[in-house]
């Protein structure tokens, strides 16, 4: 059985195609202890709740494939774009430093599509230049989980695959697009009725609730509100899920209901997300810190492509 290290674990989004494949996952981590929680509930192994830049190489177990979403947000367009100024953006080399200690055969990496042009190119060259360095043969692609993940969400990623077998990297190559199938309303419960705490009444949200009245609002479509104005997707998809769309402000999605008008629940982010059904949520963390869960974690329909052809790259 193959294993996984898996470092800035999150929810465990990037293990969950693998482990379907039989991975085993021998090391989890992350510094969020609610994001932990969520994790150590649907996996067999206990994520390790620590800074990463605190752990001992030595203390990891050998694994055959590292992955993880490196801290996105000195690279994304939400925030500052310091990149390597931001502490979490020099987390990246020590992903370096684990890599060099277990040589696992294969590296897959997650993050915000900006990094590929933040400073001018200069910080991915650095990234690429890293993994290069030691030893490892790089793809690399950023893929929409609307095009690759037959998910309807406008969610634009990098993905970051190496090997360090030669012949593992020429036989892999990231997936093609496929046809969307999956539909919002295979996501979102537009008929039944929710908790009253996810919806948008004149009472509460009059500023809101005005506007999205005066577009003649329709069932089955996503809307977003944008600070001034509510917007809707026309092209049958949910905006790109944030970590601070439980917060309020601009970033919460929301949708026209037989029972009003209501912002998405945990659970409806979590399938936006393409978790299984199965995946359980603990019922004793609030909502803000499961959307923010959902926001961070990745499009685990992308994964499972790019996962299947690591796996083939591996086996030919």
């Amino acid at each position: 059985m193959r294993r996984i290290i898996s470092l800035f674990s999150g929810v465990g989004g990037i293990e969950l195609p693998f482990v379907k494949n039989e991975f085993a996952v021998v090391f989890a981590n992350d510094f969020e202890p609610k994001a932990i929680k969520t994790y150590n509930l649907n996996f067999e192994i206990n994520a390790l709740c620590a800074d990463i830049s605190k752990i001992n190489p030595d203390n990891i177990p050998d694994g055959d494939i590292l992955v993880g979403g490196f801290p996105c947000q000195p690279f994304s367009v939400a925030g500052y774009r310091k990149g390597f100024e931001d502490t979490r953006g020099t987390l990246f080399f020590n992903v370096c430093k684990i890599l060099e200690a277990k040589r696992p055969a294969v590296v897959l990496l997650e993050n915000v599509k900006n990094l590929v042009s933040h400073d001018s190119g200069k910080t991915f060259e650095v990234i690429l230049n890293s993994l290069e360095n030691l030893g490892y043969h790089v793809k690399h692609a950023v893929l929409n989980a609307c095009e690759y993940g037959n998910m309807p969400q406008n969610r634009e990623r990098i993905y970051i695959v190496g090997f360090l077998n030669a012949s593992h990297y020429k036989n892999f190559e990231f997936p093609n697009p496929v046809r969307l199938k999956t539909s919002l309303a295979d996501l979102l419960d537009f008929k039944s009725k929710v908790d009253d705490k996810y919806y948008y009444t004149k009472k509460k949200y009059p500023r809101i609730y005005n506007a999205f009245t005066k577009e003649k609002p329709i069932k089955g479509v996503v809307y977003q509100w944008r600070r001034q104005y509510v917007r809707a997707n026309k092209s049958n998809l949910c905006p790109c899920l944030t970590a601070n769309m439980g917060t309020g402000g601009h970033n919460v999605p929301l949708i026209y209901t037989d029972y009003g008008l209501r912002k998405l629940t945990p659970r409806e982010c979590f399938n936006v997300q393409g978790f299984p059904k199965s995946y359980k949520l603990p019922t004793d963390l609030a909502d803000s810190a499961l959307y923010k869960q959902a926001g961070n974690s990745v499009c685990v329909g992308v994964i499972d492509r790019i996962a299947e052809n690591i796996i083939k790259a591996m086996e030919q």
